[in-house]
């Protein structure tokens, strides 16, 4: 049977509201809070678009888990094609390649996320793969894999194509993940400059608008075409919090930087992050069925901590959700609940309760008391003859 306890011991001092409205001028936007993964917007997040070259970043993720793999060092040398080279001249962004260069893997890395350079991307393409079309064929394969259900590609670099596209909850997914699994590699996102051979100086600087804004940003990647319009991946880390966003659709770059900020803003200051529960404290009480103890607390193994909008009024609720009652044995620390707590304008949080005691069988005299016990209730629930 399943359990349902409303628990005042779950519920504390601050309850709250939703948090101000954003109506953002994106057309497409997702925000996500990496601490407490809360998603705290989502237009059209999951809608399929042209990503430009913030579809760079799945690139990326293929190089730094090459990387990872041991497949290249950052010393490796990729040669140079003509393909690549063509970039140089095609107008889009470029890290000024020449044939003959042999750039290492580290080199490559600084000039796809730094100056953008579609011609890096092609290099690392065929560099991994042989050619840009297998590249790309397997970037579609490890988006699946990785569960990007709205990411297919064309090519490395985010050159327009009717065959590339993904979604803001894709990108914004795939930045969480450079970051989680790539944290050394991911410092490079932060880096304001690079120049390679000193052939770019009009191109050096890292486009990300939020970076000399001192405000946490480290990341992630500008894109703009004329089908696009101007999007962008952004991650912002302050204290213990760090949100990661992806907008597109917006008119130019400043509405872009504008946007950007502005997102940011809000997703620090109309939420708090709280600890509503400490690991350990009993939220509340189970049934046991034919237990040495009748009951068994339920605790959290872990402190449960999550957004709070700012204005703080009344609106919270926690409730504590069970098959049971719960049959003995039960072992300490076994997960037999769930806390779920919903936060107005936020999707509920679900939390595993784990049991706060161990609860051997009862013995003889027990098993027949609650045998007793049953008996009783079927027959006094029974209809009258």
């Amino acid at each position: 049977m399943m359990f349902r306890l409303f628990s005042a011991a779950a519920l504390f001092v601050i309850a709250c509201l939703p948090a101000q409205a954003f109506e953002t001028r994106a057309q497409t936007a997702w925000v996500y809070d990496v601490t407490t993964h809360t998603v705290l917007m989502d237009k059209n997040g999951e809608l399929s678009v042209p990503p430009a070259s913030m579809s760079k970043l799945m690139t990326v993720n293929m190089l730094f888990e090459a990387l990872k793999d041991g497949r290249v060092a950052m010393d490796t040398t990729f040669g140079v094609s003509a393909h690549a080279v063509s970039f140089t001249t095609a107008g889009g962004s470029t890290m000024y390649l020449q044939q003959g260069d042999r750039p290492t893997v580290e080199e490559l890395i600084h000039g796809m996320i730094i100056n953008s350079g579609n011609d890096a991307c092609v290099v690392v393409a065929e560099g991994l793969s042989g050619t840009e079309e297998a590249f790309a064929e397997q970037m579609t394969e490890r988006a699946k894999a990785l569960g990007l259900t709205e990411s297919k590609f064309a090519n490395a670099s985010g050159w327009p194509d009717p065959g590339q596209r993904m979604s803001m909850k894709d990108l914004g997914l795939i930045s969480v993940r450079l970051i989680e699994e790539f944290p050394e590699l991911y410092k490079v996102f932060g880096e304001t400059d690079y120049n390679y051979k000193d052939r770019a100086p009009a191109n050096s600087h890292n486009r990300n608008p939020l970076l000399a804004l001192n405000i946490g940003a480290d990341g992630l990647k500008t894109g703009h075409t004329q089908e696009a319009g101007y999007g962008m991946v952004g991650s912002v880390k302050q204290a213990d919090r760090r949100i990661v966003f992806a907008i597109s659709g917006l008119t130019s770059d400043t509405e872009r930087a504008e946007e950007a900020e502005r997102i940011a803003t809000w997703a620090f200051r109309q939420f708090a992050l709280k600890t509503v529960v400490k690991a350990g404290a009993e939220v509340a009480q189970a049934a046991v069925f034919m237990g040495e103890a009748d009951s068994v607390g339920l605790v959290p193994a872990q402190d449960v901590r999550l957004l709070i909008p700012a204005l703080a009024q009344d609106g919270l609720q926690a409730e504590v959700v069970y098959n049971g009652p719960l049959e003995a044995p039960i072992a300490k620390g076994a997960e037999v609940a769930q806390l779920v707590i919903t936060v107005p304008g936020l999707p509920p949080h679900s939390i595993g309760l784990q049991a706060a005691a161990d609860v051997p069988k009862g013995g003889f005299v027990k098993r027949l008391t609650t045998a007793a016990q049953r008996l009783q209730a079927e027959y006094i629930g029974a209809p009258a003859s």
